[in-house]
């Protein structure tokens, strides 16, 4: 194999044994090659744009639409598949002229390419069915159905073993912790006596037309004990990123059943910008970050608060990073909420243009700089809108934030308390952009359920 060395951020060397094809097509950072020594093709890392690959000897190309490869290993590479939003199709793989389907809605997160001598197998998540499947040449997992893994969308650390080609893996999910999984059955049960204590309610995805005319999808989660006759105040979770999404996973951060846990329903909307469900879709945020997303978020709210379980006078809502960044721009924008939580938000993007050390984002997000994009900061700024806040809101930031300056936080606490709202900060000085040690996230949680109490006053109404 031709060794590969004069690459640069603008093309992109895209498969092969013996003289390679550079694609105008994908922006390649640190370009990492392996063989598959059944195909003969070799692949590149790519950022954002389709990846190509030309099979050597026959000139067919391979077209991996929408791919984001994420990390290579020897024998297997991880990537990114998101849905087609109008086709409602994944990416597929396109071998001697003929489409090999992977599954009829792929989730976008992970999927992992195992190669052995003989086989490509691609395994990924099916967002609507929640089934796992692994396509082999055409096949799903050489047996042409799919393999049932019970209520999730998040698997990982995805392995084939040996000769029997069986799956391993990370197994995960609102209710459930990972766990290791063999094909379809649980291999560990390391946190099954303590779920056993436990009274948690599944995800239940819904779905509406938000910006842009384009589907868009949720989660609810109801609390424990859950009285369908009875009323329950609601907590509206706004996810960061913001190319990022609420999926049926377990978190020990911003875990939906520990915001259930008090008496509340959960709801949490992946608006556009969110992955899974096409590149357009997740891109549609970018120079957009205060109204496609808001327009999103204010019509599922519609549809959560419409529910007969629903006390739509006792509402809350909690972001961070992005999600905090839209705590503050929903607080100058609506009053449907009697409380707000906004942990590591962007209160100002000018001001967090010249303090974060990730300056590629904001001139990724905002069009440019803000010396040569002013408008467009100014356009999308919370600050703008402080006069309009009427919420009382919780602050959180940490010294050690270098994505988003604990001076962003500290902006929007001054902002709060000279309109004269109620408000708090709770202050991390050995933390970053997240809450990680496991002392500190027990205060964080405490002091984000102590401060919705307040207001949402935990319960249910007849």
């Amino acid at each position: 194999m031709r060794a590969i060395t004069d690459i640069t951020p603008s093309t992109t060397v895209c498969a092969l044994i013996g003289d390679p094809v550079v694609s105008q097509y994908v922006a390649a950072r640190w370009p990492t090659f392996f063989p598959d020594p059944g195909f003969d093709w070799i692949a590149a890392s790519a950022c954002r744009e389709p990846l190509r690959a030309t099979r050597f000897g026959k000139g067919t190309l391979l077209e991996h639409l929408g791919i984001e490869l994420m990390e290579i290993g020897e024998d297997w590479l991880k990537a990114r598949m998101p849905v087609d939003q109008r086709t409602r199709q994944p990416a597929g793989v396109l071998h001697g002229g003929a489409s090999v389907a992977l599954a009829e809605t792929l989730a976008s997160w992970a999927a992992t390419f195992c190669v052995d001598p003989t086989k490509f197998h691609c395994v990924g998540l099916e967002i609507n069915a929640n089934h796992v499947r692994a396509a082999t040449e055409g096949f799903v997992y050489g047996i042409a159905r799919p393999f049932h893994l019970g209520r999730t969308t998040q698997i990982w650390d995805i392995r084939i073993t040996g000769a029997d080609g069986k799956l391993v893996y990370l197994h995960e999910s609102a209710t459930q912790p990972p766990e290791v999984w063999m094909a379809e059955k649980a291999v560990s049960h390391q946190n099954d006596s303590l779920l056993a204590r436990l009274q948690l309610s599944p995800l239940e995805p819904y779905g509406f037309q938000g910006a842009l005319g384009d589907s868009v999808f949720g989660w609810i989660l109801k609390p424990p004990a859950f009285d369908p006759t009875k009323r329950y105040p609601l907590v509206y979770l706004v996810h960061g990123g913001p190319q990022g999404a609420w999926e049926d996973n377990w978190q020990p951060r911003w875990n939906y059943e520990m915001f259930a846990a008090p008496g509340y329903v959960v709801a949490a909307v992946n608006f556009h910008g969110s992955t899974g469900y096409g590149q357009p879709f997740t891109d549609a945020i970018s120079q957009h970050w205060g109204d496609y997303p808001f327009e999103d978020l204010m019509k599922g709210l519609d549809v959560v608060a419409q529910l007969p379980y629903v006390d739509s006078t006792r509402m809350g809502a909690a972001g961070a990073s992005y999600g905090g960044y839209m705590i503050y721009w929903m607080a100058g924008h609506t009053n449907r909420f009697k409380v707000l939580v906004d942990h590591d938000g962007v209160f100002d993007p000018v001001s967090m243009y010249g303090s974060t050390e990730e300056l590629w984002f904001p001139q990724w997000e905002f069009g440019g700089t803000p010396y040569d994009n002013r408008a467009l900061y100014e356009k999308w700024s919370p600050l703008n809108f402080v006069t309009q806040w009427k919420t009382p809101m919780l602050i959180v930031h940490s010294q050690l934030d270098y994505r988003v300056d604990l001076s962003q936080g500290f902006q929007a606490f001054t902002a709060l308390k000279q309109m004269g709202l109620p408000g708090k900060f709770l202050y991390f000085p050995d933390e970053g952009h997240f809450v990680l040690k496991p002392r500190n996230r027990r205060v964080w949680w405490g002091t984000v359920l102590d401060w919705l109490g307040q207001y949402l006053a935990a319960g249910i109404r007849q």
